[in-house]
This record gives C-alpha cells, structure tokens and sequence, in this order.
C-alpha cells in the first residue's frame, strides 16, 4: 500500500506496464528528458532509454501517425498529448484512422494504442489549455474512451487501457493531478476498464459525473447531507463506452438525476446521459434529468474561469430544482 497523488499513480502505472511488456513505448513533446509537463512520465526515459520513452518534435499529426505504424507493427505506443487543446492537429489521424483501422481491415488489423490527454479547466491556465473536448471523441465509433478521478484508479485503468488490443483516449483531469493523495495496494483486483461504480451511496437523487467533477459532486453530497438529503454520486469512469447499469439502478431508486460535466452542456455527454436514462427510467423518474455544464462559449480567461466551471453552488441549486418537483 502506497499513497499517492494521481500524478504519481500514473506514472507507476505506466512504469509497471513497460516492466510488464517491452512492446510498450511512450512518446510525445518532453516526456523523456523533462518527464512531461506533468511530470506524469518523469523518470521513465532514465529507466527505460531513449528508444522506449521518446522524446517528439512538436507535431502532433506526425505524433499519432508514427504511433499509428508502430501500433501496427506489434508495439503498444502511448501517446502523450501535451494539452487538450493541442490535439486538434491529430485530430484527422485520430478520427480517420486509429478509430477506423480495425474495421476496415474487416478486423485483420488492430491498433492497441494510448492516447493520453490532460483535459479540463481550474489550473488557471491560458487560452487552449483548459479544453474539454471528451464529446467529439466519444462521439466518434471505434474509439474507447475513459477518464480516472482519483489515484486508484489512474494506476489501474492506464494499465488496462495500455494491455487493451483497441485504441483509448485517455483523459486526465489535470487539476486533480496534485489535488490529493490515495492508498494505493498494487495487488488489489481493480475494476474492469469500462465499468461505471457508485463512489457515495445515497436514495434521495442521484449525481453523475466523470474525472474532475467527481470530487464536486463528493462535496456537493457531503454538504447536502447536513441538511439531511441523501445523494448518491456515480462515477462513469467511461465514456465510450457507457456503463448505464449503475447509472440506471441508481436513478429508479432515487427517481432524480442530475448530469454535471465541465464540459459545453449543448450537446455533450449529458444529452447522451439525459436521453438513455429518460428511456430506461421513464416510469421512475420524478423529475426531468438536469444538466450541469459548462456555458456555451469558448473557455474563457484564467480569471473567470471559476464562473464558467461547474462548482458546488450551482450544482447544489440544480440539486434543489430537481427535488422540487
């Protein structure tokens, strides 16, 4: 048992998955000498050699493209994207050919291959640096897509994610990267690698969420039962994809939801989330499925950017709405 922070975690996660295979190499911008921007990949160039973590020029497309041959070739690349908002140049690799490899070689050919983002808002970054752009990936076929919350699961899901024979989008909420430490048992069994869980039980309304809202919706439950309302917080965990069987169980018992992402509320995974459960739980529900999101513009400066994110007030009143009904 070890505590660490979800930085550490993933970087003993990956560590112990290239001890595990020698097919696996690491690459991207800085993540050799400088051990990323992150530091998520500090140390590995030093134990493993410059052949195996890589360090990139600045070209995202040439990034994923030669990650693409590689994968084809037998090795398992895990990629590093520097910010969320740089991954628009491999944009066309992603969509047209890691999602799409597979079947249209009629399944002859795989691409087990890790594409790893930082993604989200709260580190008071600049402009291109605080995306959340999970919607467009999980929107496309052919992609798995997941997000890790904490610690225990960062140092299991990217091994899963790095032994999976199908292309993953991994998504790490960068603002939890230092946010806290966790109790780590390397010889635990972790979760499958798509599968949402129940993190808080509750029976009065139920909370959904992924990667950095998670610890919102936690405190959100924690301050609602001083007021003694009993909210039950689920953990997608994955995007593409979507475990429902948690998120359906929970809500025929509370007869609420409400969906909180950082993400643009218009059309993101709360619409996806807001439908499926309105069609699974239609003779449950007590209220409509509320969605707590990000506004509709552009990530906007550092300096307002805690009244763009989703925080504890609004969610709380989305909370309210729902148990008014």
């Amino acid at each position: 048992m070890t505590q660490l922070t979800l930085a550490k975690a993933l970087n003993a996660g990956i560590r112990r998955a290239m001890e595990d295979d020698p097919k696996v190499v690491v690459m991207g911008e800085d993540v050799g000498r400088l051990g990323g921007v992150f530091r998520i990949t500090d140390g590995l160039q030093k134990d493993f050699g410059e052949d195996r973590v890589i360090d990139t020029p600045l070209a995202e497309s040439g990034i994923v493209g030669t990650a693409v041959g590689l994968a084809l070739r037998g090795y398992r690349p895990v990629v590093e994207i520097q910010f969320d908002g740089f991954v628009y140049p491999a944009y066309d690799q992603i969509v047209c050919q890691v999602a799409k490899m597979h079947f249209r070689s009629k399944g002859n050919l795989r691409v087990p291959m890790v594409i790893r983002i930082p993604y989200g808002g709260g580190i008071g970054a600049v402009e291109h640096h605080s995306e959340s752009p999970e919607a467009q990936f999980a929107h496309t076929p052919g992609l798995k897509v997941v997000t890790c919350s904490n610690p225990v699961d960062g140092y299991w899901m990217i091994q899963q994610a790095i032994a999976s024979d199908d292309p993953v989008i991994f998504l790490e909420p960068k603002r939890q990267y230092h946010a806290a430490k966790a109790d780590v048992d390397e010889s635990a069994d972790p979760a499958p690698l798509f599968s949402s869980r129940v993190v808080r039980a509750g029976g009065d309304l139920t909370l959904i969420a992924y990667g950095p809202t998670v610890s919102t919706c936690l405190d959100v439950a924690s301050v609602a039962a001083e007021e003694g309302r009993s909210l039950e917080v689920i953990d997608l965990r994955t995007l593409s994809p979507l475990d429902m069987g948690p998120v359906v169980e929970s809500v025929r018992r509370t007869g609420r939801a409400v969906v909180v992402h950082e993400a643009h509320a218009n059309l993101g995974l709360g619409s996806e989330l807001a439908a499926r459960i309105s069609e699974e739980c239609f003779f449950s529900l007590e209220a409509p499925v509320l969605r707590v999101g990000g506004f509709d513009t552009p990530y906007p400066p550092a300096r307002v950017e805690d009244a763009f994110l989703p925080d504890l007030d609004r969610v709380l009143d989305h909370v309210d709405r729902a148990l008014a009904y």
